[in-house]
């Protein structure tokens, strides 16, 4: 890692100590806002900023350029950018989830992403038997996602001079991390102080999503809020990943996931399915450093799949003609890198 910059966390995990002494729990906690040097990482106090300075911070950082059709933008100084935020899966502690936040960035700085990232940090333990407790600790703390992440943005650019300020905010969620935006957005919709807010998300994207393949049918309603909310939804889809397999003895046999199985047949239509696994059997786990569980993780240290995302995150293209992606047997998929 080099000094060049920091990264943000929103962190909502307890704290336990103080001064220098204190440390990140594996329990619920009160939100703080964090930068944190690149060569560090989280610390409950030495890395806390006020919610206000945090913000001010990451806009500044996240700001990219001028938008250049005037058409658009008929104000001198109109600028754009992009925040995508990360949602981490279970069994994770603040370490490996900084580490995939560095990688993630590393790989999407390479094919040209200019924006931010920002890790959304929920109590996550590092014992892999935890699943059951984990997942109870994502809904705990889901709604701050909305409440004190996405819903905070979108108060700070109101704020701003709306016709000078077009950043997208986006969402990534990587296994249990895409039930706590299910999550999120649900309970977030029955938020009457939320309700008030106009927020949205652009890019919604699910790797190794751990989320019922039933709950992405459009009937399903505890999912409306997060079809309503998102501008497009994409589930990267590896049928080998072993980390959601029904006899994972950690899962208990619950539905089929969407990150093995795809979205349902009647998803609606701001929702898309890219299947990953020719790509993925081509790559060799010797290469990266992904860490975790391989077929279940290797996104992170994956410059196709980063690519990918990119043109995801851009939106410039209709789903179908992204040239990362190709049609095989009647689905979409990840083209296998050259």
């Amino acid at each position: 890692m080099n000094n060049s910059h920091s990264n943000f966390v929103i962190c909502v995990r307890n704290v336990k100590g103080q001064g220098e002494g204190a440390e990140f729990g594996n329990e619920p906690g009160s939100t703080r806002y964090l930068d944190v040097p690149d060569s560090e990482y989280p610390h409950p106090e030495r890395h806390k900023l006020t919610r206000t300075e945090w913000v001010k911070r990451l806009l500044d950082r996240a700001t990219i350029g001028m938008h250049v059709e005037q058409a658009k933008s008929p104000v001198s100084g109109y600028t754009i950018g992009d925040i995508l935020i990360f949602v981490h899966g279970y069994n994770n502690s603040i370490d490996d989830i900084m580490r995939r936040h560095n990688l993630l960035q590393k790989r999407l700085k390479q094919v040209g992403y200019q924006g931010v990232i920002v890790s959304f940090d929920w109590p996550s333990a590092n014992a892999t038997l935890n699943y059951l407790e984990d997942r109870s600790d994502a809904k705990t703390t889901a709604v701050k996602l909305v409440k004190d992440g996405i819903a905070i943005l979108a108060k700070a650019q109101l704020e701003q001079d709306k016709n000078k300020c077009d950043i997208d905010v986006h969402l990534l969620g990587h296994s249990t991390g895409a039930y706590v935006i299910r999550e999120a957005f649900y309970e977030a919709n029955h938020s009457r102080s939320l309700q008030r807010i106009k927020w949205n998300v652009s890019q919604v994207a699910f790797i190794g999503g751990d989320i019922a393949r039933k709950s992405t049918s459009q009937s399903d309603c505890k999912s409306q809020a997060l079809f309503e909310h998102s501008v497009r939804i994409t589930n990267y889809q590896n049928p080998h990943d072993s980390a959601l397999k029904v006899s994972n003895i950690k899962r208990l046999g619950t539905a089929p996931r969407v990150g093995r199985v795809g979205l349902a047949d009647d998803a609606p239509d701001n929702l898309v399915n890219v299947r990953v696994d020719r790509h993925w059997k081509q790559l060799d786990e010797d290469n990266s450093v992904a860490g975790g569980n391989w077929s279940h993780s290797w996104h992170f240290d994956d410059v196709q799949f980063a690519q990918d995302l990119l043109y995801t995150l851009q939106g410039d293209v209709d789903r179908n003609a992204i040239e990362t992606r190709e049609h095989f047997n009647g689905e979409l998929h990840l083209k296998i890198a050259p």
